[in-house]
């Protein structure tokens, strides 16, 4: 299909992912984000305020669309033109939390078996705050001669 030749009304009708997926395939090539969302921008006849507007949304949806992939110089292509060796790994930051998980509770054990070999003997030291008060002087605020 042709996304050069159809009318301005047919393009309307495909979602930014689409009109994309068609760009690609047409191109042959892979394309940067700026490039490709401007090329919809042009073809769908929209304000040039666009683009900053809708550019973090475009790549949002770029990212979790199954048929295009990120290639590790920054452009993006159809996902069927390329191996999985190519392709560059966006990781949701759900996902990552949840494989961080074991690493974590390996840490909170740890700490915990250094608490339990704590040795406190050292801490006897700094508990007699009686010794350490001695010297103190509590001067009342009149002999301090503050005014009101």
């Amino acid at each position: 299909m042709n996304i050069f030749k159809m009318p301005k009304e047919e393009l309307e009708t495909l979602s930014n992912k689409d009109i994309t997926f068609y760009l690609l395939e047409s191109s042959k090539k892979s394309i940067n984000t700026a490039d490709l969302f401007n090329e919809i921008i042009k073809l769908l006849g929209l304000p040039k305020k666009t683009f900053d507007q809708k550019i973090g949304d475009y790549y949002t949806s770029l990212s979790t669309d199954k048929r295009f992939i990120l290639l590790p110089d920054g452009t993006w292509d159809l996902r069927s033109r390329h191996t999985s060796d190519k392709v560059v790994k966006v990781v949701d930051n759900e996902e990552e939390e949840e494989d961080d998980e074991e690493p974590k509770e390996k840490e909170e054990q740890e700490e915990a078996i250094e608490e339990d070999n704590y040795d406190d003997t050292d801490d006897d030291e700094y508990d007699n705050t009686e010794e350490d008060l001695k010297d103190l002087v509590v001067i009342d605020e009149d002999e301090l001669g503050l005014e009101e």
